[in-house]
């Protein structure tokens, strides 16, 4: 009888974990515990508001009509042909997943201090639910989207690159790389450094300006200033973003590779860093 006992109890060994240490199969192991974690942040969201989960959609439809009104109707910035609407529309749907992601991902230790302080599992499931999070939202936002993409490419008057259309994965999955590393090292040092939330704030709507979201790259006239902006990883996906869907984008094989080296590295030290400073957050938090 002993014998068997001994068969069904398993042993869970807690150590402390490598600088890079990426247990993918204990996060497999954990994929349920991720699942149910989605599932809160949609209830919590959304809990005791009136119109719900149709703030997805609200959201998004509203900053669209703002850019379109300030920055097609007043600033007249051109789109290259492109419906004001619908290139205002793609533009805002990819950023707001990304700029949502790392908002999100950026207080994992914050926000969820009591629950780590007491049980244990893999704290990477906490920050990889809530980019799922963004990514299901994004999708919600994307089905907003369609019915007036498929309206203007019924019109004519936007051509989407349909033999590119399997790369558009390929930037979400590199968006969302890029997203999870850059909110976990904001994660891990707002630990110490508390006001860094407030900066992070600040440097994402800045970080939006600085990428062609509310214009093409054509209209950026000044060399120095093209450049700058072309040195930003996530130009390159936006514009591959529209040039998939819209037909318009400048693209460059060589910022292509720079925004893919760029997501992997600071997915790479994002997971180094969360690994290092999940030792002993409890102690600073």
């Amino acid at each position: 009888m002993e014998k068997e006992i001994k068969k069904l109890i398993r042993h869970t060994v807690i150590e402390p974990k490598k600088l890079l240490h990426l247990n993918f199969g204990e996060l497999w192991k954990y994929r349920d515990l991720i699942t149910l974690f989605v599932k809160k942040d949609f209830s919590l969201i959304y809990k005791q508001t009136i119109l719900g989960p149709l703030w997805v959609f609200l959201n998004p439809l509203i900053t669209t009509v703002i850019y379109t009104v300030v920055f097609g109707g007043i600033a007249n910035i051109s789109t290259n042909g492109v419906p004001k609407i619908l290139f205002y529309m793609a533009g805002n749907t990819l950023w707001t997943f990304f700029s949502d992601s790392i908002s999100k991902t950026a207080n994992t230790f914050k926000d969820n201090a009591q629950v780590f302080g007491k049980i244990y599992f893999p704290r990477l499931t906490r920050p990889i639910a809530l980019v799922i999070y963004t990514g299901i939202n994004y999708v919600f936002q994307l089905l907003m989207f369609v019915p007036v993409w498929i309206y203007y490419i019924a019109r004519g008057a936007t051509q989407p690159n349909w033999a590119c259309m399997w790369a558009l994965p390929v930037v979400l999955l590199f968006m969302a790389a890029m997203a999870l590393g850059c909110g976990l090292i904001v994660s891990s040092i707002t630990i110490k450094y508390r006001d860094m939330a407030i900066v992070i704030t600040f440097a994402v709507k800045l970080w939006m300006y600085a990428t062609p979201v509310v214009y093409p790259m054509t209209e950026v006239k000044n060399d120095l200033l093209r450049r700058l902006i072309a040195c930003n990883p996530v130009t390159q996906p936006m514009e591959l973003y529209r040039f998939i869907l819209l037909g318009e984008g400048r693209l460059s094989p060589g910022g292509i590779l720079w925004s893919a080296a760029f997501a992997v590295l600071v997915l790479l030290l994002g997971m180094m860093y969360f690994n290092k400073v999940e030792k002993t957050f409890m102690d600073t938090i």
